[in-house]
């Protein structure tokens, strides 16, 4: 994909050559907000993650697959002492066929809500609970399943000093959709630990470990990723901005008849829209 490479690389010219916001507090305010999935902050990042050698192993058919998840954060007030917040993400992917030289397949995947309900009077620890919604809108079979899924999201975390630190785990269940189609039962669970530099600058890990408990065999259930990466909070001209750049490895991953890879680079745009 094209595109993606040109998102890539003038992304990374920018992250390099854009000033930066002010070194004052705001900015790193500002990157916990930017950090805190439940923030009461109006968001929307564009996350693109490239995995390396994507394939079947036992076919040796490698390539790459793009995957850019749209992923708006809107805060509601509900009322004095809640807060509810909207996280929708929508996938656009294109990734090889599994087996063959066809064209990559590309298209939109299954979109995801969640309603997070949140507390909206500070305190130490900051959690939200709420449903999750799977939402059938793959355009092609093979981007995603065709049942309507839902189930629990949960997610807390705490801000100590210069240091966001959290978890935020779900696991959803088909209910509805054609009988014929595969059961979905898929558990997430994404850990995430940042830790604030001077001048809008932090370190950051955070990994999106999943597990799909349909598969019978259980080397193709779970993808557990470690790694580590960095972002920066900048201003293109009066919009803050949140560039972030990680690199992971899939320690646990499919081998068998899902397709993976071992190598992930994810590189994240993120427009932030805070309270006057």
């Amino acid at each position: 994909m094209k595109f993606s490479k040109w998102l890539l690389g003038s992304a990374l010219v920018s992250m390099l050559a854009l000033p930066g916001l002010a070194q004052d507090k705001s900015a790193e305010d500002l990157a916990k907000a930017a950090q805190n999935p439940i923030a009461a902050m109006i968001s929307v990042p564009f996350q693109l993650n490239t995995t390396f050698n994507y394939g079947i192993d036992s076919l040796q058919k490698r390539d790459t697959q793009y995957l850019l998840n749209i992923q708006p954060v809107i805060p509601i007030t509900l009322n004095a002492n809640w807060n509810i917040i909207s996280r929708t993400i929508v996938p656009v992917i294109s990734q090889p066929l599994p087996i063959g030289d066809a064209s990559p397949i590309g298209g939109i995947a299954n979109i995801q809500e969640t309603l997070f309900f949140s507390p909206s009077k500070p305190s130490k620890v900051i959690w939200g609970a709420g449903p999750v919604l799977q939402i059938p809108t793959a355009t092609n079979h093979m981007l995603g399943s065709s049942k309507w899924s839902g189930g629990p999201g949960f997610v807390i975390l705490t801000m100590p000093g210069k240091w966001v630190i959290g978890a935020l785990a779900q696991n959803v269940w088909s209910f509805a959709g054609p009988s014929g189609e595969k059961s979905v039962n898929q558990f997430l669970l994404q850990y995430f630990i940042n830790y604030n530099l001077p001048k809008g600058w932090y370190i950051s890990s955070s990994p999106i470990i999943t597990s799909d408990w349909t598969q019978p065999d259980s080397k193709d259930k779970w993808t557990v990723p470690f790694g580590i990466g960095a972002g920066k909070i900048m201003r293109w001209g009066k919009q803050p901005v949140n560039l972030m750049l990680q690199y992971y490895y899939n320690a646990i991953r499919p081998t068998g008849t899902v397709p993976s890879g071992p190598y992930t680079i994810r590189f994240q745009v993120q427009f932030l829209f805070p309270k006057k």
